[in-house]
């Protein structure tokens, strides 16, 4: 079985719920899809209705030529022989007498439960048709078994959750994963299945579509682009959902889905209101929570506001797919997009009009990152393998005149992961499809390569810094290969070298000489000796230290 995971994110701590709610399908939860989703359920309610209705039709009149067949049995005259018998018993017989059978039929007398008389001399035990009733069974059926799941799902206050976009064969679906750090523990809490291969996936701390909480409360939500035009948010926080929360783009509108079934050859136009083509990249505003930009193949990036769930305005910055997206932390309404047109775009959505500084790069943009400890300047990767570090104060007149402040040549093919730590500066980490994840020290200098490994996670999709600083050291990694790692580097001795000031006394003292930490989860789930996959794991062979 083939399965690979396309990209991950992480979820700070003290955001999840302490215990997920397990999903409720109410009328209001019916409702909601109905009118959600478009789907004919009143027609399937009825078709089932009369599925039922024809069923208990076919039940009544095979009860009625039942009866009529004992109707007819018992009108038959009966035979001499039988008024014979009849005739000779007597019921005042003495010996008939004793069984009572003038009374035979008649019910007891009603008492509470019921007697078990027939075990001799147990005579005073009564059972119950239901525990219910039983005055002696204090805890409610069930209630054990509950309290038994809802210990199992909870998440404590030191976990972190991990969202990883996994697709197994033809299957795609959502894992979120708990790291319990201390524990060195990595395992799926639960997992939301999607309705295509998934490209992108963007936390949000805001609820979307949610009517028993206030808008602008905290919460615990996700956004999901996919190969499908639509934008799916659903709630982390609720386990076994059957549909997300809010569907942003041309799914939660009925007239533009019944206008796309009838002309589904026809050839479909980007406009200002949803998405035509695969989502590639989303980005949610921290500072403005209700907005979150989505970039994608029909060559336009678009702004939603998570309270309608509708596109507050579409932008044209680009002749190719959008691939990625970042929002300035300071200028917190300025978008940097990079594109298959090799082009990188720092936007102000404010004045879609006015225009924007575009920087050029060699080949197509892969990721795009914003300096977290210097708003001026920001990061590029390219298919090439290149990652490009620009000054913004330093736009040329034209993208073939850009200047990088450096450029590094960090893998020799296509750079598909790279994320910079928000907590410990100039520490970059790289992945590739050549199948290796590279630690970098970035100095006044220019960056210095502290470690390359081969996580044995195949091609590489992912790498994403831990959020927290408490976990600041651990990297997540995925990719091809369909598993989940989180490499604790701060085990690293070249790391350790590197970054000795950042690192506490905390981090893991004691291991052994030239052992690292490495977290996965174990394959095989279902066995009860697994209980210890979630520890550190042993260096793959693979691993070259530099």
């Amino acid at each position: 079985m083939s399965s690979m995971i396309t990209t991950s994110t992480w979820v700070p701590r003290g955001f999840a719920a302490p215990f997920p709610a397990k999903y409720d399908f109410d009328e209001d939860e019916f409702e909601r899809i109905a009118s959600l989703a478009k789907l004919q359920l009143d027609d399937a309610n009825e078709d089932l209705q009369e599925a039922q209705e024809d069923g208990d039709e076919e039940e009544d009149g095979e009860e009625e030529k039942g009866d009529e067949k004992e109707t007819g049995e018992s009108n038959e005259k009966p035979s001499p022989e039988n008024d014979d018998a009849a005739e000779d018993i007597d019921i005042d017989d003495d010996d008939l007498k004793k069984y009572d059978l003038e009374h035979y039929d008649d019910d007891d007398e009603e008492t509470e439960g019921q007697s078990m008389d027939m075990f001799g001399n147990i005579k005073s035990l009564a059972y119950y048709e239901s525990n219910k009733d039983d005055p002696y069974i204090t805890i409610p059926e069930g209630e054990a078994d509950d309290d038994d799941d809802r210990e199992e799902l909870q998440i404590l206050a030191t976990d972190n959750l991990l969202l990883a976009a996994k697709v197994e064969d033809e299957l795609a679906h959502l894992e979120v994963y708990v790291y319990e750090d201390e524990a060195d523990n990595l395992y799926v809490h639960h997992d939301i299945m999607l309705p295509a291969i998934p490209l992108c996936v963007e936390w949000l701390d805001i609820p979307v579509s949610k009517s028993t909480v206030d808008k602008d409360s905290t919460a615990n939500f996700v956004a999901i682009g996919t190969m499908d035009p639509d934008i799916e948010v659903w709630d982390l926080d609720t386990i076994d959902c059957m549909y997300p929360n809010a569907i942003l783009g041309q799914g939660a509108n009925p007239q533009e889905e019944e206008r796309k079934k009838k002309k589904k050859k026809k050839s479909r136009k980007a406009n200002d209101e949803y998405h035509v083509d695969a989502v590639l990249s989303l980005a949610a505003n921290r500072k403005h929570r209700n907005l979150l930009a989505s970039a994608s193949a029909d060559k336009t990036v678009k702004l939603w506001d998570l309270h309608t769930a509708k596109c507050a305005k579409s932008y044209s910055y680009h002749t190719d797919k959008v691939c990625s997206l970042a929002w300035h932390s300071v200028e917190s309404t300025v978008l940097l997009s990079g594109s298959y047109d090799r082009t990188i775009v720092a936007a102000d959505m404010r004045a879609p009009e006015a225009k924007a500084p575009r920087w050029g790069v060699e080949s197509d943009v892969e990721n795009v990152r914003w300096d977290p400890h210097d708003a001026n300047y920001f990061y590029v990767s390219t298919e090439n393998g290149i990652i490009h570090y620009h000054d913004i104060r330093n736009a040329p007149p034209n993208p073939s005149a850009s200047k990088p402040v450096w450029t590094l040549q960090a893998h020799d093919e296509s750079l598909s992961a790279f994320d910079i730590n928000a907590h410990i500066p100039g520490f970059m980490a790289t992945g590739s499809t050549d199948k290796t994840v590279k630690l970098w020290n970035i100095q006044p200098t220019g960056p210095a390569m502290v470690v390359s490994r081969n996580l044995d996670v195949g091609k590489v999709f992912a790498t994403n810094f831990a959020p927290d600083p408490e976990v600041a050291f651990r990297l997540a990694v995925a990719g091809s290969k369909g598993t989940m790692h989180v490499w604790d580097t701060s085990t690293n001795l070249a790391v350790r070298k590197a970054f000795a000031h950042k690192i506490s006394d905390q981090d893991k003292p004691g291991l052994p000489e030239g052992k690292e930490r490495l977290i996965g989860v174990e394959e095989d789930e279902s066995s009860s000796d697994d209980d210890e996959g979630g520890e550190a794991e042993e260096e793959p062979e693979s691993m070259d230290e530099d």
